[in-house]
Parts: structure tokens; C-alpha cells; sequence
């Protein structure tokens, strides 16, 4: 009997042809794809064994993982974070990581972990998450974001304005941003000098009026009488506090007196004679009819509120320690029983 064989011109030959090609391609592209995954699984277990500490008393080492655990984890995780036991949340989340599949999730877990670095002052450690998740994802904004933060706490501005242009490309308004760096960039500067750094702030502050409380606090330290040319009396309540700790050495009187608002703050701070009408800034004229009636021992006391989170903090900040917003800060102050030690300066 002949036995059949299909020649390489007849149409079944072909057919047969491509579908083992297409077989073959399949299974390689499925092998590879298995070798690729368990790489890459491979290569996060190393990278996240450099940021294992067996010093916490959360032991996560022999508990037996199952899908379920996700989310009550994640949730004392966060809890933890929130309390300040970031090692803790550290813990966790390395444990997560290690044991979820899901590549999405485990990418948000990086994040969170590179967050808690962050607000635990773990730069480097933030720094090296943060560099990891880009390799995979560059166009992440909100990685980007904080790995400028990260920079920025480092004092690297060059490097913090270097994510600008990321972030720039991939639609975001950095200008506000941009200008902050540039800022920072001016007054931790130590080739400028300080008519050079005071030019900077002055073209800073007519260009971005949004860093109007940082460029005061910096010039009145650089230049006094150049940072009191610059003080919007219109604008007083954003940084009563500055002018409130200023020293009697630091004052403008001629600006001072031709002001009300700032005439009542002197007067009630005990600078300066009674000015002639009320300031309009409640506070500080209830401290003037107090000082009207002798009573000496009433003094301004501060906080300040970010207006992005709500958060209240006790000292002053450029950007807010909680959400890492920049020009969020809202300064808030209250009557307070006056100390022995009245004058001194926040600088």
C-alpha cells in the first residue's frame, strides 16, 4: 500500500506547517513567560531582602499566608504607619509582598512601603523603592512625586528638579513645584552670596507670589530692610507669626507706623504706642484693649493648619509633613498666657 504523504505544495502541508510554527511559538512564548515571572520574583526577594530587619517584634516569618489575609493586613499595616510603628508596617508589608501574586498589587504595596520609609526618614531605603517601582513603571506621577520629596529631604536639589521633566512630559503643572525647588535650591546655596541669594528671592517672589511666606521668612534673615520693602500689609495674617517673633532689633518703624495692622501688632507685642484704630485682625485687637487695661500677661500663641489634609501641626512648615503638599500651610493663632521669655526670633 503507498503510503500518503502530503507534498510542500499541496495546501494541507501548509496548513499543517503553520500551526506547528504557531504550536512552537506558543510554547516557547509561554515558557519564557514563566521564566520571566519567576525571574522577576526572583530578583524582588532579593531586593527586598536588603530591607529585612529580624529586630522587630512583629514576627511575620512563620505565618502561613492565604488570600484572605490581604486586606485585614494592609489595614494594620496603615494603622501602624498612622501611629508612628513604622517598622512594624514595614514588616507587614514586605510579608505581603513577598506572598501576593497579583503584579498590580504588589506594585501598590511597594509604594506604600516606599511611603512609610519616607515618612520614617528612611530616605536611602525610600529612594531604592522608589527607583525599583520606575524601572517597571516610569510613568508613574505620584511615584515621581515623592521620589522628588525624597530628594528634596536629601538636600539633592538637582536631582529632585531632575523628576520635573517626567512629570512635565506626562501633563502635570509643575510650576508651583518647579519654583519651590528652585527656592530651596537659593537658600541652602553655598556658592551664592547674600546680595546674590537676596536678588534671587526678590525675582522669585515678583515671578510666584504663592511662595510670598517663604521668600519673607528667608529675606528678613538675609536682608532685613530689603525683606520689610517686600511685606504686602494685605497679607499680614499669613505671616503674623514671623513678624510676631521678629526682634525690636529687626523693625522698620516708619513702615510700622504708617500701618494700622502692623502698628497693633507692635502695640500689643509692647513695641510701639497705641496706634489709632482697631486692626481688624481679632486676636490682635483683643490683646490691644488688654494691654489698654493692664493686663501684660496675654501673648500670642501659634499652630498651623495644612489646608490640603487638615492636619494641625505645632511648628511652622514649607511643606506639610503629613501629605507633602507645598504652600498648603494656614497660620492659626490663639490668646495664650504669656512666659517669662517674651522675645526671641523664629530664625
Amino acid at each position: 500500500m503507498e503510503t500518503f504523504l502530503p507534498s510542500y505544495r499541496d495546501p494541507l502541508f501548509s496548513i499543517l506547517l503553520i500551526l506547528s510554527i504557531a504550536l512552537i511559538i506558543s510554547i516557547v512564548t509561554y515558557g519564557w513567560g514563566l521564566y520571566k515571572k519567576q525571574k522577576d520574583q526572583s530578583s524582588l526577594l532579593k531586593f527586598l531582602d536588603k530591607f529585612e530587619n529580624h529586630e522587630c517584634s512583629l514576627d511575620t516569618e512563620d505565618i502561613p499566608f492565604e488570600e484572605h489575609m490581604l486586606k485585614p493586613l494592609l489595614l494594620l499595616a496603615r494603622a501602624f504607619d498612622s501611629s508612628g510603628e513604622y517598622q512594624k508596617a514595614i514588616n507587614i508589608y514586605i510579608y505581603l509582598i513577598k506572598h501576593i501574586s497579583n503584579n498590580s498589587t504588589k506594585n501598590e504595596l511597594l509604594q506604600h512601603l516606599g511611603s512609610t520609609y519616607l515618612h520614617a526618614g528612611f530616605l536611602q531605603r525610600a529612594e531604592s523603592i522608589y527607583l525599583e517601582i520606575l524601572s517597571k513603571q516610569p510613568r508613574n506621577t505620584k511615584v515621581l512625586y515623592n521620589l522628588g520629596v525624597v530628594y528634596e529631604m536629601m538636600h539633592k536639589y538637582d536631582k529632585a528638579l531632575d523628576t520635573i521633566t517626567p512629570l512635565a512630559i506626562l501633563g502635570q503643572d509643575t510650576s508651583s513645584l518647579t519654583n519651590y525647588l528652585k527656592l530651596l535650591s537659593i537658600t541652602n546655596s553655598h556658592t551664592m552670596d547674600i546680595e546674590d541669594k537676596t536678588k534671587a528671592l526678590e525675582k522669585l517672589l515678583q515671578e510666584d507670589n504663592s511662595l510670598y511666606r517663604e521668600c519673607i521668612k528667608n529675606l528678613l534673615r538675609l536682608d532685613t530692610y530689603k525683606a520689610w520693602q517686600f511685606i504686602d500689609t494685605n497679607r499680614v495674617e499669613e505671616i503674623l507669626d514671623i513678624l510676631w517673633f521678629l526682634p525690636n532689633s529687626q523693625l522698620d518703624l516708619d513702615i510700622i507706623s504708617s500701618d494700622i495692622r502692623l502698628s497693633s501688632i507692635y502695640y500689643a507685642k509692647g513695641y510701639i504706642q497705641k496706634p489709632s484704630s482697631k486692626s481688624g485682625i481679632f486676636v490682635v485687637d483683643v490683646l490691644c484693649r488688654a494691654k489698654e487695661s493692664g493686663c501684660e500677661d496675654a501673648t500670642l500663641s501659634f499652630e498651623y493648619l495644612c489646608q490640603k489634609c487638615k492636619h494641625t501641626f505645632p511648628v511652622a512648615f514649607s511643606r506639610c509633613p503629613n501629605c507633602m503638599a507645598i504652600n498648603s500651610i494656614k497660620v492659626e493663632e490663639q490668646i495664650a498666657k504669656a512666659t517669662t521669655k517674651r522675645d526671641y526670633s523664629i530664625f
